[in-house]
């Protein structure tokens, strides 16, 4: 090893994976999927389908590629999580009017009816984990989540240049 090397091996102590971010990440959202999941069992809805009603109940129509975006996910993720809310009649796919290659998502009126009845299970998710982890902490997770999911770690976006 170069000395520059020695000196970087002394001056940081090695990471071990159980300090990883994105397993530390991964492994809580897993946890609170599934939690959240058993919440909203009632309603036939697993969590990312319940996000995507309850966004196009907010965001109105969507095309695939703007959901995929507005939800941080790939499109084939997102694919394969609308295609049973498709065959329920819960979001309808149409070619959208500006460009018949676009699909467009709408939340249908089945769609409005299914998200409505797992907001119960929503609310109370969304209650036992303020209960559990704290009203306060849980608004301050939620906003250094909102700034991580925001931020230009992701591929392909440039880091800003230090000087």
């Amino acid at each position: 090893m170069s000395g520059i090397e020695d000196l970087a091996m002394t001056a940081r102590p090695r990471k071990t994976s159980e300090e990883c971010n994105c397993f530390a990440m991964r492994a809580a959202a897993r946890h609170l999927s599934q939690s959240y999941d058993r919440f909203l069992a009632p309603s036939g809805l697993r969590t990312t389908q319940f996000s995507i009603l309850a966004r196009l109940k907010r965001r109105g129509p969507l095309t695939i590629n703007a959901l995929a975006e507005d939800m941080v996910m790939d499109r084939t993720t997102l694919g394969r999580n609308i295609l049973p809310l498709e065959r329920d009649g819960l979001i309808s796919i149409e070619p959208t009017v500006s460009d018949r290659r676009a699909k467009e998502l709408r939340l249908t009126k089945a769609g409005e009816k299914r998200l409505q009845a797992a907001l119960k299970g929503w609310s109370q998710a969304q209650a036992r984990f303020e209960t559990v982890f704290g009203a306060e902490r849980a608004g301050d997770l939620r906003r250094l989540l909102r700034a991580v999911a925001a931020s230009e770690f992701a591929p392909g976006k440039q880091p800003p240049v230090r000087r």
